[in-house]
């Protein structure tokens, strides 16, 4: 007890003590202890009803709150929290009114409040944000415009068995098309893509970041699953280095992923796909999300009506163009000189197209490799990243 608050009760008793002895008037004891007359009565009166502790204070909380959450809701909110345990408040709300009955439900922050109180929020250290530079990112205004696609950060399960999860997203109705643990090479990627690709249809472009297998250090940025993009009219679009934040939905989604699926990890690599496989579902068919006015993505998400080709035909060039069949060691024959374009493009047709300067662009379908200048050195070019138009922000509701 604080040594205030014991002086303050010790000097209540000490002056009706001294009212009992018939000393001093009231007028006078309010004035010795520097209280009103209706002080001195509030505590006389409670000394006379016989309560023990009547000189401690009383808490000055309401006894009552007309706006306290029913019980009743309560323990539907925390039961619907155990159901769901990494939904927020939120998304709680959201899931149940597309139920159709949260009557009785308070706001969100209420919820918030609820589940603080009952340990089911986990405190977290907030960081001040560091500045940033404007960001800019390609807008996808309809389903298939740009897929994304990664690999989350590799672990193990707990019998040791390395796990590479591939994750594919539509950028723009956020549903997860696929997350295939599968080796991080071109091999394995393709066979993933390519079981996407006979789902859902193809995307008009897929953007990743620049690391294997999607893109390389090469002419164009590309690998020899690029170039596939390329040929079945995929454009691929590289995100800077280092900057993840340009594919920051995707990466929003890996969060999430993570720590519904794979923490703790599972006991072998056949549990822990299907751990993806029922994330992959509830992600898509259940869960809401704040971005798309609080529906899962399967109510908005079409598959792509540009089906995969049974067989994959040579880029065709214009006629102003010189063809050349790129050997299996990344070259072609130029003026009588092997000229080394790109491991990546080998056995693919490329074209030459003449330049003013008597150089020549050298292309692979719509893709700028690089320029072969009139002595025959290859200069090539990195991925495209022009300046990319910003993307409208869906109202939140």
């Amino acid at each position: 007890m604080a040594f205030q608050e014991t002086c303050r009760m010790e000097e209540r008793i000490r002056m009706l003590m001294d009212f009992d002895a018939g000393l001093w008037s009231v007028s006078d004891l309010c004035r010795r202890y520097g209280v009103s007359r209706e002080t001195f009565y509030v505590w006389k009166s409670r000394r006379d009803a016989g309560g023990e502790a009547w000189f401690m204070d009383h808490s000055h909380a309401p006894q009552t709150c007309a706006h306290r959450t029913e019980a009743r809701v309560v323990e539907e909110i925390l039961a619907l929290r155990r159901r769901f345990p990494h939904l927020g408040p939120r998304k709680l709300l959201a899931v149940r009114e597309r139920r159709g009955d949260a009557r009785g439900w308070p706001a969100a922050s209420t919820i918030g409040d609820i589940l603080s109180r009952e340990g089911l929020v986990e405190t977290k250290r907030r960081r001040r944000a560091a500045l940033d530079a404007p960001r800019h990112e390609i807008a996808a205004d309809a389903a298939n415009e740009e897929w994304a696609a990664d690999y989350k950060g590799w672990f193990r399960t707990r019998d040791q068995t390395r796990i590479d999860p591939l994750t594919i997203t539509d950028s723009h109705t956020r549903y997860l098309i696929e997350s295939r643990i599968t080796p991080q090479t071109v091999a394995g990627a393709k066979a993933a893509f390519t079981r996407a690709f006979a789902a859902y249809g193809l995307p008009k472009a897929i953007r990743s970041d620049n690391g294997s297998p999607f893109g390389s250090q090469g002419p164009g940025g590309l690998t020899q699953l690029s170039v596939w993009w390329l040929k079945l009219g995929i454009e691929p679009h590289f995100i800077r280095p280092a900057s993840p934040q340009e594919n920051g939905r995707h990466e929003r989604m890996h969060r999430t992923l993570k720590a519904e699926t794979s923490n703790p990890p599972a006991a072998d690599a056949a549990e822990q796909q299907d751990r993806f496989d029922r994330f992959r579902t509830y992600f898509n068919q259940e869960r809401p999300h704040e971005a798309l006015g609080q529906v899962p993505p399967a109510e908005l998400y079409a598959p792509s009506g540009r089906a995969m080709p049974a067989k994959l035909e040579d880029p065709w060039y214009d006629a102003d163009h010189q063809v050349r069949r790129v050997r299996p060691d990344g070259t072609i024959k130029w003026r009588g000189e092997h000229v080394f374009i790109g491991e990546a493009v080998a056995g693919e047709l490329v074209g030459l197209s003449e330049l003013e300067t008597g150089d020549h662009v050298i292309r692979f379908t719509s893709r700028d490799l690089g320029v072969l200048g009139r002595a025959g050195r290859f200069r090539r070019f990195a991925p495209p990243r022009t300046r990319l138009r910003e993307t409208p922000k869906t109202a939140k509701t």
